[in-house]
């Protein structure tokens, strides 16, 4: 296994600048999914990993050596693609074991390899198949199988699972964390639903327009998000933006005055203390409570007779949408939550869980 690090990474396509003198530090047997929306850079940096891109400036470090002009076949590094990337006139065997038989390792040693990894991901039976004869998910196996059953510093995944249906890519989403868990090989992630990242990742790396917006756990990304790009990007259904109010008191939204003492999330130094300042709020939509179920304590605040304009049903919970000052606003409640379109209701949220983000710069306050 290996650490991997980027240090000032710059990649340019001409005139266009791709990556922006990123940085990054991945701990040897870390799982980091790199997230972010098309174009962002995302794939361009595995990629410059992997020496397949190479850099326009920067130092790509692997263990304790600096890659730059190493080849990838010499990176030590298993690579997994969203298209397979499979030879179609190689069976599923010959596909697996084909860069071992490169390296000419012994064949009992391969045949041992081949066994363990067609076993763990379910092939033994499609073994002396073709990839023509494979449905999209077994394809994604066998390119996984590829890559696992190499003694690789690292794994490197590039969107595998976008090409599959919504059922399958939860499935094999569960065994590529079995895989990392078992193996416990540094790993990159690339991809941009927010879900895989939340799931997988021991830390994730938002991207935007090249740069690297925020870099922490799932839980400190999803509860503590740097600006208004990562909240929003991060998180399903998105993080409500509302219009605010910020007096010495008081938190104005809408027709509702929340206690500034108890926003606990909003840091109040003397820079933010101007009285009626404009700001973005930002609420989960989980962490709206229906009253009816829910006991108020000291920190939660209390919306009153709020007015349901949509519910959509979505299984074991429900997503309801009203308004807070001519704003739409969604809040995410359980089964228990009987309330239809046109209803009124009373809704609790923990006053801590209540983010401030500044109007011009988007950065959390």
């Amino acid at each position: 296994m290996a650490s991997i690090s980027l240090k000032n990474i710059v990649k340019n396509y001409g005139e266009t600048k791709v990556v922006k003198n990123i940085s990054l530090n991945i701990e040897d047997g870390e799982f980091v999914v790199l997230v972010g929306p098309s174009g962002c850079g995302k794939s361009t940096t595995l990629r410059m990993i992997a020496g397949l891109e190479q850099a326009t400036s920067g130092e790509v470090t692997i263990g304790d050596r600096v890659v730059n002009d190493v080849e990838p076949q010499n990176r030590n590094i298993a690579m997994v693609f969203q298209n397979y990337a499979l030879y179609p006139h190689k069976t599923v065997e010959e596909n697996i074991v084909f860069a071992l038989r490169r390296l000419k390792m012994n064949e009992a040693e391969i045949q041992s390899r081949l066994q363990d990894v067609s076993k763990m991901l379910k092939l033994e039976e499609y073994l002396k198949r073709k990839p023509a004869d494979l449905s999209g998910g077994q394809r994604q196996r066998v390119a996984m199988g590829r890559a696992i059953v190499r003694d690789a510093d690292c794994f490197l995944f590039d969107e595998p699972l976008s090409n599959l249906d919504a059922k399958l890519r939860n499935h094999m989403r569960t065994e590529i964390a079995q895989i990392h868990h078992k193996f416990g090989r540094t790993s990159v992630y690339v991809t941009h639903d927010q879900v895989e990242a939340m799931t997988l990742a021991d830390k994730v790396v938002v991207l935007r327009d090249g740069i690297i917006e925020q870099v922490g756990s799932p839980m400190e990304i999803f509860l503590n998000p740097a600006n208004i790009f990562v909240a929003t990007f991060i998180g399903s259904p998105s993080m409500n933006i509302i219009d605010g109010t910020l007096y010495n008191e008081y938190l104005q939204l809408g027709q509702f005055k929340l206690p500034r003492n108890l926003l606990s999330s909003v840091k109040l130094t003397d820079d933010i203390a101007e009285e009626g300042r404009a700001v973005k709020v930002g609420i989960r939509p989980d962490f709206f409570n229906d009253k009816a179920f829910f006991a108020e304590s000291a920190s939660t605040f209390h919306f009153e007779q709020i007015e349901i304009n949509l519910v959509e049903p979505m299984g074991f919970d429900k997503e309801v949408l009203f308004e807070i000052g001519g704003e739409d606003v969604k809040a995410r409640l359980d089964l228990r939550s009987e309330v239809e379109r046109g209803h009124t209701m009373d809704l609790l949220v923990d006053l801590s869980r209540v983010l401030l983000f500044d109007t011009e710069t988007e950065e959390r306050i």
